[in-house]
């Protein structure tokens, strides 16, 4: 109580000071106290009465002014602070405003990055907003509306394991942007951004040149690549790499520099930079043919505002729920005709006793064609025949053709392929033959498809095509005028080269663990049913009703993911793994190391449908959930054909199970190479029996 008192009393002339300066009067006691002393102007008795009226302000004592000084320098703080509140909240706004603008894919807007320019990016969001822009869980498709997921936030190895990388210079390590300053540790300083510094828990973002390498010299790594067969083994390579480097690396192989990661979280990271235009790795032996053949590219070697034109356009035709429901039936049809086939086969090659015969067979061969034929339906509107005992050799050509083309790809990434060109090399020859044929077979189905379609509009068909049938991809394009010939030819021609070995190689590694794992295949089986009687020929609600179906494709493509990698280069520097990342450096998510990384997953090795279903899907471990199934890539720029992929690998496993019960002469791991997609270096066997 003392020390109230005294501190009371302390205060008592600072008030009285300030009291009189704010109102310009006197206490009577103060003029008490000036009427006993002498000398102060000549004031007696009558001074205080002349106090009493308001003097001006001018003459207050001296020492108010200090007062005053101090008086005002609180008014500026409260206006400090005032202004700071009310750019927090325009900051808070404008997150909020750009995180749709995100997820829609809308230009940025100039005032709301000054807004969160003016309080350094640090927004404190309330509750209920803050989880629309970081969901605690993962939505329920990993596809385009990926954009709204892991914004902001940042992201640590540490809740992922605990387990430390010898090599790597830090155990546990952060990933953020980096921006607006310099990066400590790096010589000069980054370029300046609109992002937020994120820093290491040690405080410090390390350089991009401390990042852990496989050789500086990328002519040296090209020589032990081609000695060392590592093109043909690269998912193997980078498995090596991660296990022995840690979380990232850099490589220089002959032309090509990249910085690899494998954690969700920094690809998550990763995601979050990749701009309006994302960019992917342009494989130049593939643009250097249509530059010398003056072909149009397709979106698949493009970028820039050209890229995010034509692909709109595309995803209208072959992305939406709406194209999807159009050519569902084309890949059913299909689907249903491949395992009549397969039926009529065992039980004409078959062993055992009639109506239960069974038959081993490679499916390989057949699949492809499968593929194809689906492809060629949903994109010319037309069948190919493939299912008949002698195939054409037309088809047999073009499945060679796409073979050789993506077999001599992965050499020629890391040379210069106009060098090669002048040169005559073998390597060019071959892939460059194998194009050509690939564009003279997809020239002749779209003079086909042309024709068709210009007959039908003659006779005044509204749809298109006869009865109001589907046209086909390529017929809905021509249709709505919207892309030139040339583009149509070039994006057909890619869907097409790329809708063969990508859909048939999976359904064979799919085939080949529904064999070995019987129990995971009575589930899906017992579902698949269900559904299906359910549905009541509603194909669209099968598919829906039989999650372990869709789950059965993205187990098999975690294990064996089509593209070991999907590159973007982020238009901003940012941090991964504690190290700066230069804007424009190519950042490689390595999809092999990721899907059987006990980090990422429980139990990696083990074949698991369920764990992609529910709520075992939103427990999994670690930040960055979201970025662990990426065989299709990641938004905006993922696979363009993904429905038709996903839609035709669902319905033939859909058919397959209804008919047949699979089993495998060998449980043994499959050997595999990589040839721009991974393959079984020999295909499996297969054992289909009837049901």
């Amino acid at each position: 109580m003392e020390s109230i008192v005294r501190v009371k009393k302390s205060l008592r002339k600072p008030v009285r000071k300030l009291t009189s300066c704010v109102t310009g009067v006197k206490e009577r006691r103060l003029c008490a106290k000036r009427r006993n002393k002498r000398g102060r102007g000549g004031r007696g008795r009558g001074g205080c009465e002349r106090l009493r009226k308001t003097p001006p302000l001018q003459t207050a004592h001296a020492k108010d002014a200090s007062v005053i000084r101090s008086y005002q320098a609180d008014l500026e703080k409260e206006r400090q602070l005032r202004e700071a509140m009310n750019a927090q909240k325009n900051a808070d706004r404008a997150t909020m405003r750009a995180h749709f603008r995100r997820k829609y894919q809308l230009s940025e807007n100039s005032k709301d990055s000054n807004h969160l320019r003016s309080v350094g990016r640090k927004v404190s969001l309330p509750h209920e907003l803050s989880k629309i822009i970081h969901p605690e869980t993962k939505t329920k498709d990993s596809g385009f509306n990926l954009l709204q997921a892991f914004q902001g936030l940042n992201f640590g190895t540490a809740a992922l394991t605990g387990r430390k990388h010898s090599k790597t210079p830090t155990s546990i390590l952060t990933t953020g942007t980096v921006v607006d300053g310099k990066v400590e540790g790096r010589k000069g300083a980054a370029k300046e951004g609109t992002g937020v510094r994120k820093r290491g828990v040690d405080g410090q973002v390390r350089s991009f040149e401390e990042i852990p390498h496989t050789g500086r010299s990328g002519w040296v790594n090209l020589v032990k690549f081609w000695r060392e067969d590592r093109f043909r083994l690269l998912h193997k390579h980078m498995e090596r790499t991660f296990n022995t480097l840690g979380p990232i690396y850099r490589e220089h192989v002959g032309t090509q520099s990249s910085v690899n990661i494998m954690l969700p979280s920094d690809i998550s990271e990763l995601f979050l930079s990749e701009g309006l235009h994302p960019r992917r790795m342009t494989l130049q032996p593939w643009a250097t043919h249509r530059e010398i053949r003056q072909h149009s590219k397709g979106v698949f070697l493009k970028n820039g505002e050209e890229w995010r034109a034509d692909r709109l356009l595309l995803n209208k035709e072959v992305m939406m729920s709406a194209a999807v429901k159009r050519f569902l039936p084309l890949l059913d049809v299909v689907s249903r005709d491949f395992s009549r086939m397969l039926r009529n086969r065992v039980e004409c090659e078959g062993r055992g006793e009639e109506g239960r015969r069974s038959l081993t067979i490679d499916p390989s061969p057949d699949l492809f064609r499968f593929a194809l034929e689906a492809s060629s339906h949903v994109l010319y509107g037309e069948r190919m025949g493939l299912f008949s005992s002698s195939p054409s050799l037309e088809s047999q050509k073009f499945i060679w053709a796409v073979e050789r083309m993506l077999a001599t790809t992965p050499p020629l990434l890391y040379l210069p392929p106009r060098l090669l060109l002048r040169i005559g090399a073998p390597l060019w020859t071959q892939h460059a033959t194998a194009w050509d044929h690939i564009f003279s077979h997809a020239e002749a189905r779209i003079q086909r498809g042309y024709q068709r379609l210009s007959s039908s509009q003659g006779r005044g068909s509204e749809d298109g095509a006869a009865g109001g049938q589907y046209p086909g991809v390529l017929g809905q394009l021509m249709e709505r005028g919207k892309l030139s010939l040339d583009l149509i030819k070039a994006n057909i021609t890619e869907l097409m080269a790329g809708g063969v070995d990508t859909t048939a190689v999976p359904l064979q590694f799919a085939l080949f663990e529904l064999g070995r794992n019987t129990e995971v295949q009575e589930s899906v089986r017992q579902q698949v049913r269900t559904s299906v009687a359910q549905a009541g020929g509603d194909l669209h609600k099968a598919l829906q009703g039989a999650p372990l179906l869709k789950g059965t494709i993205k187990e098999t493509l975690r294990l064996y993911p089509v593209g070991i990698s999907v590159q973007r280069y982020p238009i901003r520097d940012i941090v991964l793994q504690n190290y700066h990342i230069p804007a424009g450096t190519m950042v490689q998510a390595c999809l092999y190391p990721l899907g059987r990384s006990a980090e990422v997953f429980e139990d990696p090795q083990r074949f698991d449908p369920g764990r992609w279903g529910g709520q075992r899907e939103e427990g999994q471990r670690g930040e960055g959930s979201g970025f662990r199934s990426l065989a299709f890539g990641f938004g905006a720029r993922q696979c363009v054909g993904r429905r038709i992929a996903e839609n035709e690998m669902q319905l033939l496993l859909m058919h397959i199970l209804l008919s047949f019960r699979l089993s495998v002469p060998s449980s043994e791991d499959i050997k595999t190479k990589y040839t721009l997609i991974l393959q079984p270096e020999t295909p499996p066997r297969i054992t289909f029996s009837k049901l």
